[in-house]
């Protein structure tokens, strides 16, 4: 089982998310502990162990640490904005 931690702009992120979405992507957060490989997961080309899954019309973008067993979330965004900045 994976720890999940999140980096502190992504409280921002889920701040300017509607309700109806959160308690999905919490689940999801949840469910990256079980399974850091979830059915969508895509790994983004020419960034190194940076991955997103989709929830609705938002992006989860995440890191994976095998040998620590981590999972670091490093932002939750609507699709438009979802990759600027990375």
């Amino acid at each position: 089982m994976y720890q999940v931690l999140c980096e502190k702009r992504v409280l921002k992120d889920l701040d300017n998310i509607p309700n109806q979405y959160i308690e999905r992507i919490l689940a999801l957060f949840e469910a990256l502990s079980y399974n850091p490989y979830p059915q969508g997961v895509k790994k983004l080309s020419g960034k190194i162990n940076l991955y997103r899954v989709r929830q609705g019309s938002y992006r989860v973008l995440y890191t994976i640490a095998h040998k620590e067993k981590e999972i670091r979330i490093i932002a939750v965004r609507h699709r438009k904005e979802s990759y600027r900045g990375l």
